[in-house]
């Protein structure tokens, strides 16, 4: 019996390389086509936006805060750009703007939340809806198609590795340093832990937390160029429930909603990689189209069930210790 609940702990613990695995394996089943190189290569180039994007979401779920906004942010990111660029402006200016807005949305996120003292929750949810309603204002509703130079960014390689990927990487390294190596990342996870307690002990709580929302909109404005290279067009539903795939792919690579708990690296990374792997598979097996949001709903209903369960596992070990 023991053995058993310490094998169901283990494959809680580890839940995400478990269902990658099984995910890999079903679709390969399945399909020929899926498990082979050229096939996992897509996989990777197309969870590129996403991961990034995710990236962020951890940073503000490792403070046991949320950010509902990031889709819309993406949104008027891309608009912005794809305006900039066909005006004629260069795209080496068009692209710094464009991250300076996803950071204006992390701005405003963390004025509403730090100084108003509105939870995270409401805030986004209202620059939800306030960016999603701009960007279509900017856009008059129409879809606007990027120059072919855009397109060539998202086409192209470095040292054999695709741009994406390599911008992927970069975020990810740097990402991954800022959380585990830098005193930043250690008062992050302490403000996850207990605000209270991390404000007692001397951590600048509110500026912590100005400096994740502003991470997190600066995340959402890379994955969104990065999408944008790919696709080669901004539509009116661009960016649209990103916001809940971050999310997903942040608490499947174990980060916990209720704050103090995750990590990026492989964390969100396989995180993000099993929910494409999931969407690529459907595609590759010819799934009904009607059948991805059914799927991506239980994927989501699943990852909190996880988390839950992680949470009470983390609680009862922590009960047994202080009894003990």
């Amino acid at each position: 019996m023991k053995i058993l609940r310490a094998i169901v702990r283990l494959m809680i613990r580890h839940a995400t390389v478990v269902l990658l695995l099984a995910v890999l394996l079903s679709f390969s089943l399945l399909s020929p086509k899926f498990l082979v190189s050229s096939n996992l290569v897509n996989i990777l180039i197309q969870s590129s936006s996403l991961a990034i994007l995710a990236i962020g979401m951890t940073f503000v779920l490792l403070t046991a805060g949320i950010d509902l906004s990031v889709g819309s942010a993406m949104f008027v990111v891309g608009v912005v750009s794809g305006k900039l660029v066909i005006s004629g402006l260069s795209l080496w200016w068009a692209i710094p703007l464009a991250l300076a807005v996803g950071m204006l949305f992390g701005l405003v996120n963390a004025f509403f939340i730090v100084r108003l003292r509105i939870i995270p929750f409401i805030v986004t949810l209202a620059t939800f809806y306030a960016g999603r309603g701009l960007g279509l204002l900017i856009s008059e509703t129409r879809a606007i198609n990027l120059p072919e130079s855009f397109l060539q960014i998202g086409s192209s390689r470095l040292l054999g590795i695709p741009m994406p990927v390599l911008i992927l990487l970069v975020v990810l390294l740097l990402a991954h340093f800022v959380l585990s190596g830098t005193q930043f990342g250690r008062q992050v996870y302490a403000i996850g832990h207990n605000s209270d307690k991390a404000r007692k002990a001397g951590i600048p709580v509110d500026r912590i937390l100005i400096g994740v929302y502003l991470i997190c909109g600066l995340c959402a404005a890379i994955g969104r160029l990065v999408a944008l290279a790919q696709l080669g067009a901004v539509s009116p539903t661009f960016g649209y429930q990103n916001e809940f795939m971050a999310i997903a792919a942040a608490v499947l690579g174990g980060t916990s909603l209720f704050g103090g708990k995750g990590n990026i690296l492989p964390g969100t990374l396989v995180g993000a990689l099993l929910i494409q792997a999931i969407q690529n598979g459907l595609v590759v097996i010819n799934a009904d189209p009607y059948l991805y949001p059914v799927v991506t709903g239980m994927v989501i209903f699943l990852i909190v069930m996880i988390d839950s369960l992680r949470h009470k596992s983390a609680q009862k070990a922590l009960r047994t210790k202080t009894a003990a």
